[in-house]
């Protein structure tokens, strides 16, 4: 008899934002700018880069997966006993971009993270919206 495999969960949150991708790009991948709307990062746009976010309750260690400039983004995101992939997605619009954050790997035992990023990658996007309106 096999193990049953738990089932994994995933976090998705999408918003058309009235900005082009490039400006977008420059918020998710400059560490002055990650840490004013998501945490303090050491991040580089490099794949294979060990990077972390820093906020006061811990720390997120990360790792570069996947990059393709202005328009994709994959980065681990393991803390504590989560492990999990961030993938961003820009698609640009005739408004602006859709932005598509989505989180893979929630196991079902593990309702404290996956109901943590439900409520955590919304108040996220609202602060990168707020950092992006700024004039330059």
């Amino acid at each position: 008899m096999t193990a049953a495999v738990p089932e994994t969960l995933s976090v998705v949150v999408e918003r058309e934002m009235p900005f082009p991708p490039e400006k977008i790009w420059r918020a998710l991948t400059q560490p002055h700018l990650i840490e004013e709307w998501l945490m303090k990062a050491d991040f580089k746009p490099d794949v294979g880069h060990d990077f972390s976010f820093r906020a006061d309750w811990g720390v997120i260690n990360c790792k570069v997966l996947e990059l393709e400039p202005q328009k994709s983004l994959a980065y681990s995101w393991d803390a504590y006993t989560l492990r999990s992939v961030v993938t961003w997605t820009l698609t640009p619009t005739e408004a602006g971009t859709r932005l598509r954050m989505e989180q893979t790997g929630f196991q079902s035992n593990q309702p404290q993270f996956y109901q943590g990023a439900q409520a955590g990658w919304p108040k996220f996007f609202a602060n990168l919206e707020q950092v992006l309106g700024r004039p330059e």
